[in-house]
């Protein structure tokens, strides 16, 4: 399989490093044109809305001197008509080099890099990963805190449904951070992925219920994320928790002075307005290191610049057997489309997951 951005998992410690160093070059460089992918083109595929991850992938590409084709409408593409995502990679890589795609199907993301002849990077599947988003968040840390390593992160809003924070998470981990997660009730991090992270990481979680209650103060940076309403499958449930949670200066006045405030954006109405002339909201600037962190994970990708040790090779403890049971995650790929190879993870204790949407099943006989 070609080399694609599935997962924050795919690329290591070193290489997120590598990449970060050739953003800051390209940042350096502001908004000149370079000639460092004349020859190129990318196919940007978003079957979900996207403002700024589409259009930074675009202009990062432009930026380094490529050429774009855009499905931005699912609704006037042959998705309607009954076409497979696999079938639509294979097409879309004889018109592109490199694809970024956005799906509403957690897991859509690995089925395309199967079935592609040129790198995919997931642009977000569900509410599964968005690990482009990821290096976004761990760069603007790096740039504007001036370290990764040993961060104080409180990550508040929507933790169940947010796919930015799914990978964030697994990014800031593998750094040694410290997370402090605030949630509503019922909207923590899967329990599956805080196993991940407190086993494979060591990591130190503290939980709590309002912003009130968590430690700002000890916080480098605060992460916001919006109610994903999209992602509820229960309407009166996401009323519940509506209107659960807003930060504002009353709510920050516990947050050191030298901390940041982010937000993948877009924001509805869990973070003030009045915050944007705060020092510490650094989201504005967030969403415009886009485009130097995509120009350098492009160039990696397509092999146009040189990063050492970009990729990870250790995964953990899975094999894989043969499926014998349907996936239980019904936004799962697999149970959306026919013709996707069947997969199943299996540990050594027997434990389950979807080799697709990482969806943690019950121990079973092999």
């Amino acid at each position: 399989m070609i080399n694609s951005l599935i997962s924050i998992r795919d690329i290591s410690n070193a290489g997120i490093l590598g990449l970060f160093e050739l953003a800051q070059e390209y940042n350096a460089q502001g908004r000149k044109r370079l000639d460092v992918a004349h020859n190129a083109i990318i196919a940007t595929l978003f079957y979900e809305p996207s403002t700024r991850t589409r259009m930074s992938f675009e202009a990062a590409m432009l930026r380094l001197g490529g050429q774009v084709i855009s499905m931005a409408d699912p609704g006037a593409s042959s998705a309607v008509k009954g076409e497979t995502l696999a079938d639509t990679v294979r097409i879309v890589e004889s018109y592109a080099d490199i694809i970024a795609l956005r799906h509403p199907r957690e897991g859509a993301a690995q089925v395309a890099a199967e079935h592609a002849g040129v790198p995919i990077i997931n642009a977000g599947d569900g509410a599964r990963e968005h690990p482009t988003q990821t290096l976004v968040d761990l760069y603007t840390i790096y740039r504007e805190i001036g370290r990764l390593e040993g961060v104080t992160v409180a990550l508040c809003g929507d933790l169940k449904h947010g796919r930015t924070v799914h990978s964030l998470a697994q990014g800031l981990a593998r750094f040694g951070a410290h997370m402090i997660c605030v949630a509503p009730p019922g909207l923590e991090l899967p329990p599956a992925l805080v196993a991940t992270l407190t086993q494979n990481f060591g990591v130190n979680i503290d939980s709590f219920s309002t912003l009130d209650a968590a430690p700002l103060g000890d916080c480098d940076a605060l992460y916001v994320t919006r109610l994903q309403k999209e992602r509820f499958a229960d309407p009166a449930e996401l009323e519940k928790v509506r209107h659960s949670y807003v930060v504002s200066h009353d709510s920050l006045t516990r947050l050191r002075t030298n901390a940041i405030i982010l937000h993948p954006l877009p924001r509805v109405d869990e973070l003030d307005f009045a915050l944007d002339g705060d020092p510490r909201a650094a989201y504005f600037r967030q969403a415009a290191y886009g485009v130097p962190v995509r120009m350098a994970l492009i160039s990696a990708l397509l092999g146009l610049r040189d990063i050492a040790n970009l990729y990870e090779t250790v995964h953990g403890e899975w094999g894989r057997y043969p499926r014998l049971y349907n996936c239980e995650n019904a936004r799962c790929i697999i149970n959306a489309e026919p013709g996707i190879p069947i997969r199943t993870e299996v540990r050594k204790d027997g434990t389950r997951r979807c080799g697709y949407c990482e969806k943690m099943e019950a121990a079973c006989q092999r």
